[in-house]
């Protein structure tokens, strides 16, 4: 008598609710790999402080307070059982600074911002703890999906290469950090290469730290950031400053009226949040169709709840130009690759997850890591807008199901880039009802995407070292 299979088992965890707790050395161990990325790559959150200076008028160190604090809230993804990395929500960042910008600087510009995501925050709550989170998935159009997914992709290009953008700034270091950057993370050379030497399977692991410390050093040697001054001790962060200018404690609650004038443009950011979610699940498919040993729980309803109630609090102790979004595409490419690699890689995609977080708020405690990265935040932002614009692209276009889709999710991308998600989600309505007609939400599946056959592993192979190949059918939200 045959003995059964023995079934794939999730990662230890405590039930709470909808949320499922996972400790650090009690359901998880810390990713050495990913916690050192961290450490570094939190200057991509630092960047965020140029945003806000600019924006809202803050001090350095009131802004930093309020990075801070949305780097502990960072945390309570995976802690509750969100295989995630959050981050902003980085292509709605201009959208919601030209809403702002409205408003006459000083009290009344940072109403606004309190009032626009207070009101994203209690609208992800809702749609998350009512279930609707995952109907909405279900029910929109697929070439409005691959659209507003491609859409969020050119927007992150466009941020980079647009005049006066990153790369005028730092070209030779932008073209030789992502360069390298797209070389070990996404070439079959380089991932053959890591699976025949030990070497490079170890440089591997280190993800894209060896990036962020090159940049420090080849910026100020092309003249184009000077040497980081390092300065020992911990960060300053005034959070009593926050409290005081930058929040209801201090200026009370915006007026009603503001709240009712960002219902537009919270939609608005929204339908890229949409856009965020469906990636994340569809990167983290791909994630356990080649791990079959550990099954992945992404469900967009505790994703809704977490990333709600860190705008809600965020708009409340800290307002945040950034916003608080469900994944910071970049990095959750440069885990998951790791992850794909095995066991012997990384053990769980909750420990790396949180450990790459772990790592950034240590990060941001240290001055000398702070002061270290400081000359090229441009440089550290460019390299994820980047990554992010290419899976973005990549994984939008496999969203479509037919030639038509990939038409209308063209079109919609380009709207969204140029004219903002608003016009993008409408262009799209009006397509999908001139192309499908009665077949609005079914739309059409012609056969262009079909499901990848899965090769039988070589002796001695397991299926983390297969390449992995994602289809429209696998990608999509069930």
């Amino acid at each position: 008598m045959s003995t059964p299979p023995v079934l794939p088992e999730e990662t230890r965890h405590i039930p709470l609710g909808p949320f499922k707790v996972r400790l650090p050395f009690v359901h998880y161990k810390i990713e050495w790999p990913d916690y050192f990325q961290g450490l570094l790559m939190c200057a991509v959150d630092l960047a965020a402080i140029p945003l806000m200076t600019e924006l809202l008028g803050m001090p350095f160190e009131v802004a930093l307070a309020v990075v801070m604090l949305n780097g502990l809230l960072y945390l309570a993804h995976h802690l509750l059982g969100d295989p995630t990395v959050p981050g902003w929500i980085t292509p709605a960042v201009p959208l919601l600074m030209a809403y702002c910008a409205t408003f006459p600087e000083g009290p009344e510009r940072v109403h606004a911002l309190i009032a626009f995501q207070l009101m994203l925050g209690l609208l992800s709550i809702a749609l998350g703890a009512t279930g609707m989170a995952r109907k909405v998935f279900l029910y929109v159009p697929a070439a409005m999906k691959s659209g507003i997914i491609v859409g969020a992709g050119f927007s992150a290009v466009i941020a980079v290469f647009q005049v006066n953008g990153k790369f005028d700034a730092f070209p030779w270091t932008i073209s030789i950090a992502v360069g390298l950057a797209f070389y070990l993370i996404f070439s079959q050379h380089f991932h053959a290469l890591k699976q025949r030497n030990w070497l490079c399977w170890n440089f591997a692991k280190l993800g894209i730290l060896p990036i962020v410390l090159l940049a420090v050093v080849i910026a100020p040697l092309f003249g184009e950031a000077p040497w980081p001054t390092i300065q020992w001790g911990i960060s300053t962060p005034d959070f009593a400053g926050l409290w005081n200018d930058y929040t209801v404690f201090g200026l009370g609650m915006p007026p009603f009226e503001m709240f009712i004038s960002s219902i537009p443009t919270v939609l608005a950011v929204y339908i890229i949040v949409f856009g965020d979610v469906l990636s994340a699940k569809a990167l983290l498919d791909e994630a356990e169709h080649i791990r079959k040993d550990q099954p992945i729980d992404y469900d967009p309803d505790r994703a809704h709840l977490i990333f709600g109630g860190r705008n809600a609090l965020m708009s409340i102790f800290g307002p945040d130009v950034a916003m608080c979004g469900p994944k910071w595409a970049a990095m959750l490419v440069v885990v998951i690759e790791r992850f794909k690699g095995g066991p012997r890689a990384m053990q769980s995609i909750i420990g790396g997850m949180g450990s790459f977080r772990w790592g950034t708020n240590t990060g941001l405690l240290l001055l000398p890591v702070v002061t270290l990265v400081q000359p090229i935040l441009g440089v550290a932002l460019a390299l994820t807008l980047l990554i992010q614009g290419y899976v973005s692209v990549r994984l939008g276009i496999l969203e479509a199901r037919s030639q038509r889709d990939l038409g209308i999710a063209g079109v919609i991308g380009a709207v969204l880039a140029i004219k903002g998600a608003s016009w993008a989600f409408a262009v799209g309505v009006v397509l999908c009802l001139l192309i499908y007609g009665r077949n609005f939400f079914r739309g059409e599946n012609d056969g262009t995407f079909t499901k990848p056959e899965v090769l039988p592993a070589s002796p001695g192979e397991t299926s983390a070292d297969q390449p992995s190949v994602t289809s429209a059918s696998q990608t999509s939200v069930s």
